[in-house]
């Protein structure tokens, strides 16, 4: 009889992504977002993050640099931007054909979204 390998649910994936994501943004930044949130659906995958910003970037945003943090963390996402792949790939079993990722101050969140080749 040959072995079947059971999928893991959207819910455990989700979990498994958002600490992925939170664990590698942590590793680059110093700091880890403390509230995550990841949508399985289809062929996408959507991770929102809370309260992304260091302290720094904090006050720069408070001094004004909106612009500058942005470029920063849209620096830092490119950075990440191959680990972060391997970790979706690895969770989901599947390859991630696109990957995009963006900020926003005011609130402090970020959006990491992947899209997944189509199944056979």
């Amino acid at each position: 009889m040959p072995e079947t390998k059971e999928r893991p649910s959207a819910g455990s994936m989700g979990a498994a992504i958002s600490n992925a994501v939170v664990r590698l943004t942590n590793q680059y930044t110093g700091r880890g977002p403390t509230k995550a949130r990841t949508t399985v659906a289809g062929d996408v995958i959507v991770v929102v993050l809370a309260d992304t910003l260091i302290q720094a970037e904090r006050s720069l945003v408070d001094n004004g640099e909106v612009g500058f943090v942005l470029d920063l963390r849209k620096k830092f996402q490119m950075a990440m931007r191959n680990d972060l792949i391997a970790a979706i790939e690895k969770e989901t079993g599947r390859e991630v054909a696109a990957f995009m990722s963006d900020n926003h101050v005011d609130p402090d969140m970020a959006v990491e979204i992947f899209v997944l080749t189509p199944e056979d």
